[in-house]
Formats: C-alpha cells, structure tokens, sequence
C-alpha cells in the first residue's frame, strides 16, 4: 500500500480530533520512528510503498490514537531539553513548561559564575528523571539525588539516566510522610538547589483536561485534592528549609491559579527573594525563592 494513502487515512479517521496539522505531525513521527523516514520524504517521494507487514504499527497507532492515546506513549519516548526519554502510564509526559524550569536553573547558575563549585540539587517528585537528567547533561559536575513515591516511575528514571549516560541517585520516598531528607549518602545533608514539580491539578480542573491526560497519565502524579492544593507544596518548602544551604534556591512549577496562594505560603514559611514567572503560554507557571541567612 502506498504510504500517502494510508495518510489519507489517518486524516479521515483522526482530523476530526485533532486537527489536520496535528495528524500530519502525528503521521510523520510514527514513520520516522517505524521506517526511519525524514518528514520530507513523503513529499518527494510520493510513491513510496511499504508491505502489510510494515502496515501493521501503523494501523495499530491509528487505533490507539482514535483512543486518544498520546503519541508519547505510543512510540515509548518523548523529548525534553534535547534528550530522548522512555515514557509510559507510570510517569508523566515531559512538557515544554518544565524545560522553561530547567533553564530557569541553569540561567541562574552561570549568572553566580562559580565554575568550580561542585553543586548538590535534590529533584522532589522527578518522574520520568526529566529534570535531573536534564541538569546533570549541563551541569557535569553537579551531585543530583531525586527522589518519587512510584517504584515504577523510578524505574523509567533509572533507565533514562542510563540511556542519557549520567549519573543520578534515585530514592524511592513519599515526600509527605517524610520527618526530613536524609536518605542519601551523608547525615543532615544540605543542598544548593532543591527544584519540585509535584501534583497541583485540582479535582475540579479535571472537565478542562483532555482525555489524553485523564486516561493515560498517572493519577497521583498530577491531581490534589480541591480543599488542601497546596499540599505537597508546604511539605517540601517545609523541608527545604532545614535541608537548604544558607540562600539556596527553591524551585516549584506550579498551578497557574494559585500563584498568590504559592507567594503567601512561601512568604509565611520566611523565604526570600520570592518570584514568579509567567510560562511560554503567559501563566502563572513557576516559582523560585531562597533560604535565609541564619
């Protein structure tokens, strides 16, 4: 069958859903990803035929897809600063927001221009590993410990660092039963940078989410509960403050409706230096504040 064809009909079936722009990126990913084909390919090769064997990833991705299946999930990785990750139901896809946490941090560093300073950065809730990975590949000499509550979640974790060829220490922990942060290495270990994107999706945001979110991404990962949002948020401001150097640097994503609760509770928890930025979608969308001097 030629492949313009079976196009075709993934506009047929999937436009209606997506829209047709989307299809097209869709379409050409799977292809590149099956046959190992530039996006270009189709366009100057319109003939090009494949087998039924071939057929069968294809039509199998058009069926999870009319699910509303993410592409992620369907290829098993997704991209994030330049890097390649497994992804699958127990992580959350990486997205373009978090990237703009991740430069946020780097920025801040070569601004401190202390290139010799060995920093040490806790990731709280990390997931796919996307953060500390991210990091580690720009900051070598950094130590990075991260730690989630998934077994699974730190499975894939563990497997990304691999594959990106980095070194992070990973704990399984539950940050809200946790007295404090020693779980690594050294007694009362303090750190430079502690960065967290914890569940902050309320209950009642849930009708404004698509079903490629609700369906195929885990639970615990994204929604709190509607009457304690910031839960997770207290908590690890609460232990930041024990296990942060003098003006170390705390780092939150957060829910864009919540940023003046976010400042208040940072502000009652005595940091310093409290800021807000806006993402590439011009919301509410992180957070950063530092320790006080003793």
């Amino acid at each position: 069958m030629k492949l313009k064809d079976i196009q075709e009909i993934f506009h047929k079936e999937l436009d209606e859903i997506y829209g047709k722009d989307e299809v097209n990126s869709f379409f050409f990913m799977l292809t590149e990803a099956y046959f190992g084909l530039e996006r270009f390919a189709l366009a100057l090769d319109p003939e090009i035929v494949i087998t039924k064997e071939q057929e069968t990833p294809l039509f199998s991705a058009l069926s999870e897809l009319k699910l509303q299946k993410p592409i992620q999930h369907i290829l098993g990785k997704a991209h994030f600063f330049g890097l390649e990750f497994t992804v699958n139901e127990h992580t959350l896809i990486p997205r373009p927001e978090t990237e703009e946490l991740v430069q946020w941090i780097l920025d801040d560093i070569k601004t401190a221009n202390s290139p010799t300073k060995t920093y040490r950065i806790l990731d709280i809730g990390t997931g796919s590993g996307c953060i500390p990975i991210a990091l580690k590949k720009n900051i070598p000499n950094a130590v990075i410990s991260a730690i989630d509550i998934s077994e699974k979640a730190l499975e894939v974790a563990n497997e990304n660092a691999i594959t990106n060829e980095v070194q992070i220490q990973f704990v399984q922990a539950d940050v809200l039963v946790l007295d404090d942060l020693n779980l690594f290495e050294e007694e009362n270990i303090r750190f430079d940078i502690i960065v967290s994107n914890p569940p902050y999706v309320r209950n009642l945001e849930k009708e404004a989410m698509h079903k490629n979110v609700l369906d195929f991404e885990p639970d615990s990962a994204l929604f709190v509960d509607d009457h304690d949002p910031l839960i997770f948020y207290d908590k690890i401001a609460h232990l930041a403050k024990a296990h942060l150097q003098s003006n170390g640097s705390l780092y939150f994503e957060i829910n864009q409706y919540l940023g003046k609760e976010m400042f208040d509770l940072l502000k009652k928890k005595e940091f310093k230096n409290i800021e807000l930025r806006k993402d590439i979608f011009g919301v509410d969308r992180m957070m950063k504040c530092v320790k006080r001097e003793k």
